[in-house]
């Protein structure tokens, strides 16, 4: 197995179990746990593995209402929009985009009332020139993560 493979096969291994021990992993790719650890250790160095967090429902918590924001922003204020964006917790997804709108924002919140405040909030910053809200209706599909591919040559 080369060295890509079982960083591709570890890595879709965690994905699969996040909080997988180091011997469950070496047994189940049939390596040591000395080579796990290596290759653990190599994949968060170079920012491959950036943390092992749960998977929150947020709908279970009662944050059920997903709000899409597209923003307009004067052209030398993206950085500062972007990080302000960021620094509120209910923002889940901040992009810089291209297109018609500069960010993308994706937040969660527990009620519209909830939501109108947070965005009400975010359009008194004299940077946004324009404004866009989408209210999810249902969420096909939200925060998956894929398998790598695996060369078995």
């Amino acid at each position: 197995m080369t060295y890509e493979n079982l960083d591709a096969k570890l890595v879709n291994a965690l994905l699969g179990d996040g909080r997988a021990s180091l011997r469950s992993l070496a047994e189940d790719l049939n390596v040591s746990v000395t080579t796990i650890s290596n290759h653990l250790n190599d994949l968060e160095e170079q920012g491959i593995i950036d943390g092992y967090t749960p998977k929150v429902d947020y709908d279970e918590l009662g944050y059920d209402v997903t709000a899409i924001i597209q923003l307009k922003v004067e052209g030398n204020a993206l950085a500062d929009v972007t990080e302000n964006l960021r620094s509120h917790d209910q923002m889940i997804s901040v992009y810089e985009v291209t297109g018609d709108y500069d960010i993308i924002a994706v937040g969660k919140f527990a009620d519209t009332d909830g939501m109108n405040r947070g965005i009400k909030t975010l359009l008194n910053d004299p940077d946004i020139k324009e404004s866009n809200t989408s209210v999810v209706l249902n969420a096909a599909s939200e925060h998956e993560q894929f398998e790598l591919d695996i060369d078995e040559n």
